[in-house]
């Protein structure tokens, strides 16, 4: 990935949202998704901050970590990476309904 690819990603500042929104350390998340407790804390930083961006098994593991589909992460468009959330979170009876609704528009 080149470097203006890396400071385009929006994997960073959707990892940190999540991690807030979590209310969990960068070290605590970096463990939590299998990362060696003395490197979890500035590899999950060299992720928020771009400086690198994580494989897709890493982002895996990381989304698995935060309770977020790991699309999320990758979804380029703030009100898509909302909508992939909130549908990942909701009950099969609305899923789908919303289904159907964008099935029909």
């Amino acid at each position: 990935m080149s470097t203006k690819d890396k400071e385009n990603s929006p994997i960073g500042r959707r990892l940190k949202s999540a991690r807030i929104v979590k209310g969990i350390s960068q070290k605590q998340l970096g463990i939590l998704a299998g990362i060696d407790e003395f490197s979890a804390s500035p590899r999950i930083n060299q992720y928020e901050r771009g400086k690198h961006v994580p494989d897709f098994a890493t982002s895996k593991r990381l989304a698995k970590a935060l309770s977020i589909p790991v699309t999320y992460l990758y979804a380029d468009d703030d009100e898509l990476a909302d909508l992939i959330k909130l549908f990942s979170s909701s009950q099969e009876n609305v899923k789908n309904k919303i289904r159907s609704l964008l099935k029909q528009a």
